[in-house]
């Protein structure tokens, strides 16, 4: 029996674990981590009998523990219910599908207490990967990505000599908007962005496709999983998303992995690893899919990949302030506030302002995120005259 704690069970990567739990008599859910949806969490508690459940506000956390007062769950909330849920003595795996930097603490309080990191959660690597990666080596953590990509890359690893490896192939699918103008993206509403023509994704996350943000993300997360330089990571935008990444070797050799666009097949084989399950999950049918195409992505209609690779070239708390600007810029985005291109020209405007700190702390990561947020609250109350 594998048991497993959650970060996020009511969002997208949450809700499809559970999924997998349901038909996998082997996996036990112990802890479950949420933010305010109550009535869901209520739901999962009642159906997977955890020891622990944590929410975000006190005022959840209360109103889950009056909703559940006949079970044994014991309720928690706040960060303090992230660390306890992320530490939580019976697991074994710790599943990050909790969206932003706050999951950061979490993550490195698992590692510490020798939990294996099934992630789903880049931010946590994009802004502190050089905090988490070393401390997952010194205590001997295994890191398992969950997104789709990243899992992909693994896959095309297994077994193989990282050192022989040329370059990564990391595929884009290029989101709802692939192919417009700047100047159609200039009247895109958000509920024309959260039409993904192939995944199911949480809202947050489809829009980072539909700008090419996620795709930055990723890249800055695919430097510290698998320890290459960013010259060494190729964007190629795949409109299919069956060829889900790739790894070129330095004999010219291509290892890939392949499937339908499904998340459950990366959770599920971050979740077993290193053996593989059956599942449901339908199959390519090379006949009927007819051609796999792949194109060069838009940098310059799709600003927000190439202000990630200069995050990250800069390094430092440079990354933490392309993701918290992005965060702060895509929550305006979905409230109507600010147009689709001027998400990217929030991210720049951020990162123009900002001082790097090296080698930075988490309290300096918190901090640069905090400012970065400020400047935008900033800025926007400016300009739109609030």
């Amino acid at each position: 029996m594998k048991k497993i704690a959650i970060l996020g069970s009511t969002g997208s990567i949450g809700t499809q674990t559970l999924e997998i739990v349901r038909k996998e008599p082997d996996l036990q859910v112990v802890a479950l981590a949420a933010g305010t949806n109550v009535e869901l969490m209520e739901k999962q508690v009642r159906e997977f009998h955890p020891v622990l459940a944590a929410m975000w506000t006190e005022e959840a956390a209360h109103d889950l523990r009056t909703r559940v007062a006949d079970l044994s769950v014991r309720v928690v909330h706040g960060m303090e219910g992230l660390l306890e849920t992320a530490v939580c003595e019976e697991s074994e795996v710790l599943v990050t599908a909790i969206v932003g930097m706050i999951g950061i603490r979490p993550t490195i309080a698992a590692i510490e207490h020798h939990k294996t990191i099934a992630l789903a959660n880049k931010e946590t690597l994009v802004t502190a990967g050089h905090i988490i990666m070393p401390l997952a080596a010194r205590n001997g953590v295994s890191i398992l990505p969950v997104d789709s990509e990243h899992s992909a890359i693994f896959q095309s690893m297994h077994g193989e000599n990282r050192k022989r490896v040329s370059k990564i192939l990391l595929t884009a699918s290029g989101g709802p908007f692939r192919g417009k103008t700047r100047e159609q993206l200039g009247t895109m509403t958000a509920e024309d962005a959260l039409k993904h023509p192939n995944w199911s994704m949480g809202k947050k996350v489809t829009i980072d496709s539909a700008s090419l943000v996620n795709k930055g993300l990723e890249v800055m997360e695919a430097k510290w999983l698998f320890d290459v330089g960013l010259e060494q990571i190729q964007v190629v935008v795949h409109p299919q998303s069956i060829l889900h990444s790739a790894v070129e070797y330095v004999d010219g050799g291509i290892m890939a992995q392949l499937g339908v666009p499904d998340m459950k097949l990366p959770i599920q084989y971050a979740l077993f690893y290193p053996d593989r399950r059956p599942m449901d999950n339908g199959r390519v049918d090379f006949f009927r899919l007819g051609q796999l195409t792949f194109e060069k992505p838009d940098t310059e209609t799709f600003q927000g990949l190439a202000l990630a690779y200069r995050a990250a070239e800069a390094g430092g708390t440079m990354p933490t302030v392309f993701n918290a600007a992005n965060e702060k810029a895509v929550a305006l985005f979905l409230q109507k506030q600010i147009t689709f291109l001027q998400i990217p020209e929030l991210i720049g405007r951020s990162m123009e302002q900002h001082c790097v700190t090296d080698d930075p702390t988490v309290e300096q990561i918190l901090e640069a995120e905090a400012a970065t947020y400020a400047f935008i609250d900033e800025i926007t109350k400016n300009k739109f005259g609030e």
